[in-house]
């Protein structure tokens, strides 16, 4: 049985590639768009990220709406203010997953400005938008219809606005991918709320719907 010479075995080792030392982490992991394939693919990402904003913008305004009412503000007046909170809510919002999973709390707050910055700013110009061009919303009290059904449409019109944008950030990488990749894989806060997107929409809805019956009821 013959052997190989030392310069075969050189030689041999010479063409094998050469392999780093394996991560104890294991293979990286990809955030881009073929990541987020499968029934929780790109639309079912936009479509949550959509709603988280919207509810935190919803969220906002109906506050705004509460403090302008209690200090008899106008209802132009009441526009930054409900602009304002608009943005507080929907980060806050936002940060939540992120800090339940472990992330410090500027690391959170940072993600999430550089996430929804985008997407809220669309809901809420769309979102005045419509209201603006709607006759006589603007100025309707808490008791007349148009308020409630106008605001209705000016959410729905805001979300179908902002789908758009939050799908083109997650298949640039951007956006809610941001917030994706940035979960932290520390130690889970539990005592931080899980509040699903779907049942603060429904929550919201119902106020909509409460108030709209109640203004036609008076």
């Amino acid at each position: 049985m013959e052997h190989p010479t030392p310069t075969a075995r050189a030689s041999a080792e010479d063409q094998a590639p050469e392999q780093g030392p394996e991560s104890p982490e294991g293979p990286e992991s990809s955030e881009g768009p073929e990541s987020m394939e499968g029934p929780e693919g790109m639309e079912g990402m936009a479509a949550s990220a959509t709603l988280h904003c919207l509810t935190g913008c919803a969220t906002g305004e109906i506050v705004a709406l509460v403090v302008a009412t209690a200090v008899g503000l106008g209802a132009l007046a009441s526009i930054p203010l409900a602009l304002a909170l608009a943005f507080v809510f929907g980060f806050a919002l936002s940060s939540l997953p992120l800090l339940r999973s472990g992330l410090a709390v500027g690391v959170a707050l940072k993600t999430v400005v550089l996430a929804d910055t985008i997407s809220i700013l669309t809901m809420e110009v769309v979102d005045n938008a419509v209201v603006l061009l709607i006759p006589g919303a603007l100025h309707a009290g808490l008791v007349n219809p148009t308020f409630w059904w106008g605001m209705g449409v000016a959410f729905v019109t805001a979300y179908a606005a902002a789908y758009p944008v939050n799908r083109l950030m997650l298949r640039r990488g951007q956006g809610h991918a941001r917030s994706h990749g940035a979960m932290g894989d520390g130690v889970e806060r539990a005592w931080v709320p899980d509040i699903p997107a779907p049942a603060l929409a429904g929550a919201l809805a119902a106020f909509l719907a409460g108030g709209l019956l109640v203004s036609i009821a008076a």
